[in-house]
Formats: C-alpha cells, sequence, structure tokens
C-alpha cells in the first residue's frame, strides 16, 4: 500500500508517494511539487561489487518533454543526448549524495530522476535533488542521514528561499547549497549583473546568505526525516569492503624510504600524474625484504601512496610548507600573454605554475547565439555567452584521443560562465564565445579559464565592468588542527579534504563552488577561507591588470558601430523582402544587425571606411523616410493594383518618393522604376516629374508603389 508525506516548507507543500511505483527498485518515491512532478528510482546491485576501492555511483536526471505537453525538437522526435542542463543537474545531484556513502561500499548503483511532469514555477534543480534524497534514504541502502538542496536569491536586498524562475529574474543572487542538519556539502553561487556595474558580493555577505540556507537545509531535513522513517525499508546488511593492507608493509616504507617518498613528493609538486611513485614502488618492489615476502608491486605502490598522503598532510598542517616549497598562502607564478591568433578575435595564453589555459574568443551576431530548449518554456531560447572548456589528455601527460565533452568539462566550463557573466554589460547584445583549450593542468584549470577568460573579453573590447580572476582554495584538516591552502595543485586536491573555488572581481565575489570531503565545514572556517581567497584574487588581479594594458587588438577583430532609428522605421531599412538590407551588405561589405524592437542598428566588417558609408547610407534612407505616412491610414485609401496619379517629391539612392493624389507618400523602390536594370534612380526620375503608380502592397502606415 502506498505511504504518503505531505511537508510545508518554505511556503510550498512537498508530496512525496512511497510504495507506489517503481518498486522493484531498491527505493523510489514520486515527489511533487505544485503542477511538478518527478520520480526518483534507487538500484544497488548488492550481488555484484567490484573489486576497486570506489563507490560506483551513477547519478541520471532526465527531462522528458511530455512533461511540458510538447514534442521533443529536431527530427528525430525522441529523446536523446542529455542537455547541458540535464548533465549538470546530475553533477549537483552526484556531488550532494556521495559523500552519504559509507567507505567501502563498492557495490554498482544508480540514482535515475525523470521529470514528468513540469511547474514553472518549481525549480526543478531542488525538487530533483529532494526527491533523489528521498528515494535513497528510505531505501534498504544503508544510508541514514537526509540531504536537501536549497536555492536562495536575494531580491531587493532581501534573502528568499526557493523563488521562481520569474523571482530569480528580479535577484542579484543566485545561491544553490546541499547538506544535511548540520553540514555543508555543496555550494554552487553566482551573482547576477543588472546593467554594466557587476553585482559583486561581498565575502561577510556571501556568509550571511549561507547561513541563512544552512538554517533551511537544517528545517527541512528535520522534517524528511522525522515524515521519511514511516516509509524506510529495512537496511540491508551489506559487508563494507576494507581495501588495506598489512601495517608492516606500510611502516617498511615509512622506515625506510620516507626520504625518497618526500624526493617523490617535490616531483609530484610538478605535475598530477604518479609516475614518480610508481618509479620508486618499483625500486622498493626489487628488495630483499618485499621479494622474500612475496609483495606485489600493487601492494608496494599502496603502501607508498599511503605514505606519501601522510606526508603532504603532515606539511602542510604541521610545517605549514607545501610539496613544492611555498607557504600555505602563496599563489604559483603568471604568465599572461594576450593575442597570441592573428586571425582569431582575441585570445590569452594564461599559465599559472603548471597549470595552462589558452582561451579564444570570438564575436558574432545577436541571431548567431546557442538555440535551446528549456522544458517549462513553450518556445526556443538563445545562450549568447557561451564559454566551453575542453581538457585534452596531453594537458596531464596522458596518451588518449580526444573524444567528446564530459561532465566534468561541461560543469569547468558552467563555472567560468558564471563568474565572467555578471561583469558583461547586459547592453551589449552580440553573441560571444569563448573555448577554453587546457594546455597544461597541475590544478584548478577552471580558474585559469576564468582569468583566461576575462582578458579575452578584454581583448575582444567586449564592455565588462572589471576583470575577474579565480583561484581554488584547499584544506587539510588532522584533528582539531587545519590548514587553508591558496592555488591548489593537483596533488594537494588528492590528497586535501575541500575542493573551493572563487571567482571575482576587486569589488567582490562572482561565483563560487564548494565540494567538502570531509563531511560539512563550520561557517567561521568557511569565512577565513574566502578572506584568503580575496587575498589570493587580488593578488592574480594585480597581474592581470598590468597584462592588459598591453593588449594590442587583432587584426581579425571586427570594427563595430551601432546607432539607434524610431523602430517604425525598421522595414525602410529592411526592404521588401530584405531587398534593401541585403543591397547595403553587398555594396559595402558589411554585416548588419537589427534590434527592431529597440530600434538599434548595428553594422560590423573589416573596412573601417566601408562601415562608415554603411552607417550614413541607412541614416540616410531613414532621414529621407515620409513624415506623412504615419499620420494616413493607407488602407482606406488605396487597394493593391490601383493605379494612381502623383509628384517625385525627393529621389534618393534607394528609389524615389512619391506624393500621392490622395494623401500620402509611398516609396517607388530603384529595382520598381523601370522594367530595366537601374543604376541610379536620378537616371529614370526627377523632382517635380509627375508619374502614375501602381500600389503594389498597402499597409495601414505605409505603402509600396512601382511606375506604372
Amino acid at each position: 500500500m502506498a505511504k504518503v508525506c505531505e511537508i510545508e516548507l518554505n511556503g510550498q507543500k512537498e508530496i512525496f508517494e512511497f510504495d507506489k511505483v517503481a518498486k522493484q527498485s531498491n527505493g523510489a518515491v514520486l515527489a511533487k511539487v505544485g503542477d511538478c512532478v518527478v520520480l526518483a528510482t534507487v538500484v544497488c546491485e548488492f550481488d555484484n561489487p567490484v573489486s576497486e576501492d570506489f563507490t560506483p555511483l551513477t547519478v541520471q536526471y532526465i527531462e522528458k518533454t511530455y512533461a511540458a505537453a510538447k514534442l521533443p525538437g529536431g527530427f528525430i522526435k525522441r529523446e536523446g543526448k542529455p542537455s547541458d542542463f540535464e548533465t549538470l543537474t546530475s553533477r549537483v545531484i552526484d556531488r550532494s549524495l556521495r559523500p552519504l556513502f559509507p567507505k567501502g561500499f563498492v557495490y554498482p548503483t544508480t540514482i535515475t530522476v525523470m521529470v514528468l511532469s513540469v511547474d514553472k514555477s518549481v525549480d526543478l534543480q531542488t525538487i530533483a535533488l529532494n526527491a533523489a534524497n528521498a528515494a535513497l534514504y528510505t531505501s534498504n541502502l544503508p544510508i541514514k542521514k537526509s540531504v536537501c538542496g536549497v536555492r536562495v536569491a536575494k531580491i531587493d536586498g532581501n534573502l528568499v528561499t526557493n523563488p521562481s524562475s520569474e523571482d530569480l529574474l528580479n535577484s542579484t543572487l543566485d545561491l544553490y547549497v546541499a547538506g544535511s542538519k548540520d553540514e555543508l556539502l555543496m555550494i554552487e553561487m553566482k551573482t547576477i549583473g543588472k546593467d554594466l556595474n557587476a553585482n559583486e558580493m561581498e565575502e561577510d555577505v556571501l556568509v550571511e546568505a549561507i547561513s541563512f540556507a544552512q538554517n533551511a537545509l537544517k528545517n527541512a531535513n528535520t522534517s524528511y526525516e522525522k515524515e521519511f522513517e514511516s516509509a524506510c525499508k529495512d537496511k540491508f546488511d551489506a559487508p563494507l569492503v576494507e581495501f588495506t593492507i598489512e601495517e608492516s608493509v606500510i611502516s617498511y616504507v615509512r622506515d625506510n624510504f620516507s626520504d625518497d617518498v618526500k624526493d617523490a613528493i617535490k616531483k609530484l609538486a610538478k605535475s598530477e600524474r604518479a609516475v614518480e611513485l610508481k618509479e620508486l614502488a618499483r625500486k622498493i618492489a626489487a628488495n630483499d625484504y618485499c621479494v622474500e615476502k612475496e609483495l606485489e608491486f600493487a601492494t608496494i605502490y599502496e603502501a607508498v601512496s599511503i605514505v606519501k598522503r601522510e606526508l603532504v598532510r603532515f606539511m602542510i598542517v604541521n610545517e605549514k610548507v607545501r610539496a613544492d616549497g611555498r607557504g600555505l598562502k602563496d599563489v604559483r607564478p603568471i604568465s599572461i600573454e594576450t593575442n597570441i591568433l592573428p586571425s582569431a578575435h582575441s585570445s590569452c595564453l594564461f599559465t599559472r605554475g603548471e597549470t595552462q589555459a589558452l582561451v579564444v574568443g570570438t564575436i558574432a551576431g545577436a541571431k548567431d547565439g546557442q538555440m535551446y530548449e528549456v522544458l517549462a518554456d513553450k518556445s526556443t531560447s538563445m545562450e549568447n555567452f557561451m564559454v566551453h572548456y575542453n581538457f585534452p589528455g596531453f594537458s596531464v601527460g596522458e596518451a588518449k584521443p580526444i573524444f567528446g565533452v564530459g561532465r566534468r568539462e561541461l560543469g569547468h566550463g558552467n563555472l567560468a560562465k558564471k563568474a565572467l557573466e555578471a561583469t558583461i554589460d547586459s547592453n551589449f547584445k552580440d553573441t560571444v564565445r569563448l573555448v577554453s583549450e587546457i594546455l597544461e593542468s597541475n590544478g584548478s584549470s577552471s580558474m585559469a579559464t576564468v582569468c583566461g577568460g576575462s582578458l579575452a573579453l578584454k581583448a575582444a573590447r567586449i564592455p565588462i565592468s572589471n576583470l575577474v580572476a579565480g583561484v581554488a582554495m584547499g584544506m587539510v584538516v588532522e584533528g582539531d588542527k587545519y590548514s587553508i591552502l591558496t592555488d591548489i595543485m593537483g596533488l594537494e586536491d588528492h590528497d586535501g579534504d575541500m575542493d573551493f573555488k572563487v571567482a571575482g572581481t576587486k569589488n567582490g565575489i562572482t561565483a563560487l563552488q564548494m565540494d567538502i570531503k570531509l563531511g560539512g565545514i563550520e561557517l567561521n572556517v568557511l569565512k577565513e577561507a574566502l578572506n584568503q581567497a580575496k587575498d589570493g584574487r587580488t593578488h592574480i588581479l594585480g597581474l592581470m591588470e598590468e597584462a592588459s594594458k598591453d593588449i594590442v587588438d587583432s587584426k581579425a577583430l571586427p570594427s563595430v558601430e551601432s546607432f539607434e532609428i524610431d523602430p517604425s522605421k525598421m522595414m525602410l531599412v529592411i526592404g521588401k523582402g530584405g531587398s534593401t538590407i541585403k543591397e547595403i551588405i553587398e555594396k559595402y561589405s558589411v554585416n548588419i544587425d537589427l534590434d527592431r524592437d529597440e530600434g538599434i542598428v548595428k553594422v560590423s566588417g573589416e573596412n573601417k571606411n566601408s562601415i562608415k558609408e554603411a552607417c550614413a547610407f541607412i541614416k540616410n534612407i531613414v532621414d529621407n523616410a515620409p513624415q506623412q505616412s504615419k499620420k494616413i491610414d493607407f488602407e482606406k485609401l488605396y487597394s493593391v493594383d490601383e493605379v494612381i496619379a502623383g509628384t517625385v517629391e525627393r529621389v534618393v539612392d534607394f528609389g524615389a518618393f512619391v506624393l500621392l493624389a490622395k494623401g500620402g507618400e509611398g516609396l517607388v523602390h530603384i529595382s520598381k522604376l523601370s522594367k530595366q536594370r537601374v543604376e541610379k534612380a536620378s537616371d529614370v526620375v526627377s523632382v517635380g516629374q509627375s508619374v502614375e503608380v501602381k500600389v503594389l502592397k498597402v499597409q495601414k502606415d505605409r505603402i509600396e508603389l512601382s511606375i506604372n
């Protein structure tokens, strides 16, 4: 019999139905908020453990278009490749729930979340995580802690939980936090700029918002654990596998080869690959002790890795020294080169230590953005700012080919986009694509992408409020001691307890992402980490500001002129069937982008003189447009194919304006002045000449004519 839990949280009712559908799963739930319905299932293969020391967890978030009463877009009418939003949401759920699994849980587990019905006012990422949590918490897996998500907005200076999509349009903050009653596990945050002045957030204000979210998480998880208790299945007593080796082997390596391990650590500080450790393990395995004990290479390598981790963490916490000799707050050396690619609109080669990102910018028209569908919207949306991040194998010395974009690459690109987007002037309507090619990686290539991306925007003359820098922070905790690290490298990311990325301008934070490996973080420690990140960010920004002074425009960067006209006269620029605008584009070799709602005309091209001539031509069309046409209802006076008398009032390059006998003025385009091709309108007609014209097209406020 189905069990139903109804919970009132943050002004909305959440309904969870258990034991109603997907009953062959280890756990399943139908979660409902408003008209939104989500199915979440958990399936675990207890009879098929893996032999490696990791939890084989897979999370899939899937949107079905029938949930919004529409068909999939495109030629094939069946859901296919996951959208970026689906992939990013899968990552959010995975990063939030993975810390719940105990060490040694080696059973393949899949969490599937499907959106069955959509409600535009409901945040899909929040309900998806909460549904997955409900299915996992009530399943027979050994999970005894509830984790949920909450989104926080800041509207008119007030913090609001679980805002609708419309509320977010008026917010200056988009903060998503996941955690249990007592622990913060995952944070994603971006600020939302409203105009040329980006909306950066100061560290203290952000901590206040996170504290607000933490209180909401405590209330929600307390309610979930209480209400879900009656729906929980009996927990399956799955053995937790201990991947341990004999302490005597570890002691042997520790007592006899610590100095060798320290030397290997210094080399590891220059690369994410563990080649040096493997070489040392082979050397140790050849010793008489290991041969006599018949110890396998894998066992020796594991012992060396354990000792390596101990030494790295001891140095950081007790000696306040890092593997590469830096202090805890030191940033690795940075070099910056801009516009190194002659045929690209802009480029920046940003190198920090052994991490190197080549970020390349491309500018296109407003209509050239990425088309995409949002489940809750009937119409297609347009993305005009894109950040694409690529991580080839050669960046870490791996011999593997380049395939499609993975979840990690999408996530890193999305983080960089969040960091940079708030600083772009909202009045800038063109499409911008940044591509970050990671050429070398040893810690936080996503933050190198932010730094290089900001300078690439600057080099492309995109209107930005301030430069943005990013820095990756880490933390090592041993007992009651902890150390916070600035600009972590791969070694520290692997052996540390926190991965914490902060990006922002000199005025504050624009984006943040945090994953905790040790089960939560206290707010006072988070505040300390944010302030330390500010110092590192400020240092990097200083170097970026100096580099920006040396930017020389790429010869490929297009020149652009823009101006405003009366929106009602935009059709004069376009012409019948686009004839006028096509003629201008061909004649002057330019690109023209029109905003018909705002009346903005943007002309771009490689030749500045041609751009100026095209702009003058367009302004001439507008300035010489008939003034009376707006006051006369042509549909009441004239009909199509009617022949009437008129007088040529003005002759321009593109045709002639004729004053009509019954009132009003109409345009005879140059292509309609004669049956033969006409080079100049003045060759056919002159001012004051009486003509007979035929009505080709009539609308309420304008009329198109031809010489009869």
